[in-house]
């Protein structure tokens, strides 16, 4: 990876669900469109059903896009062969069964993963516990992810102070999954909780958990 590529380019990306014959009907769609230079700790949040999980299956290529790219270190993650895609990016979903997704192309015209160890981490949704220091464990886990030149991404559905207190400690920085008006899932971006819970929806998700001086706009 030279030092200009991006750990992760999510170039132009589109996902639609749709329904009905002959006239179809988008029932979901997600746009993100980021790019993450260096190694870093994402903390990711959203309310059920704004596309978290289908994100995350875009990254790691399990899931196919309707439009747009996912690179990770400048590799398209879908141009990689299909058993080869978790030593690119890889996710970790306790209780995610993977989706059957239609295979296009034969994997002998894929291209080989470049790398031996995946260079993205997306933990959906782990389950925290509070004893025995396990959150310390896991912290410390995604700090050496860090520090061994990975992208982590945390995704956590806040609901007690704990959650909060995780996210604050560990992320570098936060995306906020939301539907805006015209129900598009997008993403929010910020370098702090504080300044994303600025933003009304993130406040609104929230609630009493959202940081104390987080003015509302």
């Amino acid at each position: 990876m030279s030092m200009h590529t991006p750990l992760l380019h999510v170039d132009g990306l589109v996902k639609r669900y749709q329904r009905g014959w002959p006239n179809r009907q988008t029932t979901f769609e997600l746009q993100a469109d980021f790019q993450i230079e260096d190694p870093a700790v994402v903390g990711v949040m959203g309310a059920n059903g704004a596309g978290k999980t289908t994100l995350f299956e875009l990254i790691t290529g399990g899931n196919r896009p309707s439009a747009g790219r996912v690179r990770v270190a400048g590799q398209d993650i879908h141009q990689v062969r299909y058993r080869e895609r978790d030593r690119v990016a890889l996710h970790y979903h306790q209780s995610h069964q993977l989706r059957s997704f239609h295979r296009t192309r034969p994997a002998f015209m894929l291209e080989r993963a470049r790398s031996e160890r995946a260079q993205v981490h997306l933990f959906d949704e782990p389950q925290f516990n509070t004893q025995d220091g396990y959150i310390g464990f896991m912290l410390d886990f995604f700090r050496r992810l860090r520090g061994d030149g990975r992208l982590v991404f945390l995704c956590l559905h806040p609901n007690e102070p704990v959650h909060i207190d995780i996210l604050s400690e560990v992320c570098t920085r936060f995306i906020f999954v939301h539907k805006d008006e015209h129900r598009v899932s997008r993403l929010q971006f910020a370098e702090s909780l504080s300044v994303l819970a600025e933003h009304r929806a993130v406040a609104a998700y929230l609630g009493k958990l959202a940081p104390a001086r987080a003015a509302r706009r």
